[in-house]
């Protein structure tokens, strides 16, 4: 340790004693570095800076309740901007409206021109956070040669780029809208073609659809019960027409033999019709207890007590109107009562056969429609399956028209808030500033670098001078030169003349010194108060 010490000092001296010994080339050489150093860059042309903050503004209306049409972050719509207006059809009008860089016009073309000035200018985000890199604003800057022009630069920048702001949301608004608005007319135009084709369809199998199982189930129900209802009165109506038939026979067997019929009396039609009556009196209060007074088996059961009624009238009236009195009047009374009694059981035979006509027309027409009701019932699975391929286009559509309705209501709702300024925008919170002093050159940093480097150059400038210096001006100069020791010593003897003149020369080196370095602090103070 104590070795690289004593080495340390040891160069440290040798260094020291070069200084002193070439003095006259290192204090010139640095000091003269240092003043044409100060001069360059007082001869440097300023430069000023104008600089305008601008603050993003987001939207007012919050977004849960209007969603915004743009969907880039804030520092892609500047970076968007920033193309935008650093273009060339945008900076070369500014470069003629305030003659910007008349030098360079001579020499450099319109691309040239664009590319310098976009050198001039510097957008600089500013982030609150920087962790979380959200942009709230961004600072604008321009560096111009006259400091009235650089201020009226910026403040063009500043609102180019607010107007171009407007102008992107404004066309991304009316783009959205526009675009959505056609896709919910293409998709109105589908939902009206599949809600015509579901009207089509329930048209075509109108009894055949599921919502109409249930109902076809209940008539069908019905059906059967009224074809029994009419299986039961062809039953009733056969067993009818073979009585009377059999009565018929028996009265024409006792015209002919003119003998009374076995148990059978003058009045049998007429009980027989009594009987009949009581008969559909049972059966109406029957279905009665079931069904209401306008069920149409209840109408058809009184149209047919009015019928057997009116039937009985006859046979009362027609034994009315027969005489009882007088033993020579009997043939009379029974032949008369005999064709009477004929006439009504034809008559009744002919109600009879009618009665079973329209009977077994009823029992086909309601085996028909059974039979219709049944294929109804066995083709709903095939028509459910196809419905639900229909609806499912429909709901669909249904759905995509829904869903575009309401992203163009919301596109409206976003382009009329930035109609009114009250979305997402840049507003200017500080104004472009007016600079007072140059932003470049830095002329103090220049002096004290040109002083630096001064000093640097003029040390390796002595140290070359004293690399090619071979005197001696030592007795440690000639031992490390010869590796001998030095055996006479003769010092230096000066006569007064000289001494005199060796104190002269060392009092103008002190003061020609002490001025270089006077002029140097002189020239670093006058660019320091300039600057």
């Amino acid at each position: 340790m104590a070795e690289e010490s004593q080495d340390l000092s040891k160069t440290l001296n040798q260094f020291l004693g070069i200084a002193i010994q070439r003095r006259w080339v290192l204090l010139p050489a640095a000091c003269g570095i240092a003043i044409a150093t100060v001069l360059i860059s007082l001869l440097l042309p300023n430069q000023y800076t104008s600089e305008a903050t601008i603050l993003v503004v987001q939207q007012q209306v919050p977004k849960r309740y209007v969603t915004p049409n743009t969907t880039y972050s804030v520092q892609e719509a500047i970076q968007s901007l920033t193309e935008a207006v650093l273009s060339r059809a945008r900076l070369l009008p500014m470069i003629s409206e305030f003659g910007l860089y008349p030098k360079e016009r001579k020499h450099l073309g319109s691309e040239g021109l664009a590319e310098l000035m976009r050198h001039n200018i510097l957008i600089q985000p500013i982030q609150k956070d920087p962790t979380q890199r959200q942009i709230n604003a961004f600072k604008i800057s321009f560096v111009g040669g006259n400091r009235f022009v650089a201020q009226k630069v910026t403040d063009k920048l500043t609102s180019f780029f607010i107007d171009e702001n407007l102008k992107l949301q404004e066309q991304q608004d009316t783009g959205t809208t526009s675009f959505l608005k056609d896709q919910l007319a293409s998709t109105q135009k589908e939902l009206e073609q599949q809600e015509q084709q579901l009207r089509d369809y329930k048209m075509r199998y109108l009894g055949e659809l599921p919502e109409q199982q249930q109902g076809n189930l209940e008539i069908l129900s019905g059906l059967h019960m009224q074809l029994q209802n009419t299986m039961a009165e062809i039953s009733r109506a056969q067993e009818q027409r073979v009585y009377l038939s059999s009565l018929l026979d028996q009265y024409r067997s006792l015209s002919t033999t003119g003998g009374p019929i076995p148990g059978v009396s003058a009045q049998s039609p007429g009980a027989m019709a009594q009987g009949e009556l009581g008969r559909l009196q049972a059966e109406k209060a029957s279905l009665l207890a079931r069904f209401t007074p306008q069920y149409p088996d209840v109408l058809q059961i009184d149209r047919k007590i009015e019928e057997q009624k009116a039937l009985l009238d006859r046979l009362q009236s027609s034994k009315a109107n027969t005489p009882q009195k007088g033993q020579s009047r009997a043939s009379v009374h029974t032949g008369t009562a005999e064709s009477s009694s004929v006439a009504q059981l034809n008559s009744q035979l002919d109600a009879n056969r009618v009665q079973m006509k329209d009977l077994v027309k009823g029992e086909k027409q309601l085996e028909a429609e059974i039979t219709q009701y049944e294929q109804r019932l066995n083709l709903t699975p095939v028509r459910e399956q196809q419905l639900t391929d229909i609806m499912r286009n429909y709901n669909l559509a249904k759905k995509n028209y829904a869903d575009l309705l309401n992203k163009v209501t919301q596109s409206e709702m976003a382009t009329s808030l930035a109609m009114r300024q009250q979305g997402q925008q840049f507003r200017v919170v500080n104004p472009p500033s007016l600079p007072t002093k140059p932003s470049s050159p830095n002329r103090v940093k220049i002096g004290l670098g040109g002083a630096v480097g001064g000093l640097f150059l003029a040390a390796i400038v002595a140290f070359l001078v004293d690399s090619g210096d071979h005197s001696f001006y030592s007795e440690k100069d000639v031992s490390q030169r010869f590796k001998l020791p030095v055996v006479i010593a003769m010092p230096l003897f000066r006569t007064p003349s000289e001494e005199r003149r060796r104190s002269w020369i060392n009092a103008f080196e002190w003061l020609a010194g002490t001025v270089l370095v006077l002029i140097v602090l002189v020239a670093e103070f006058y660019i320091y108060r300039r600057g």
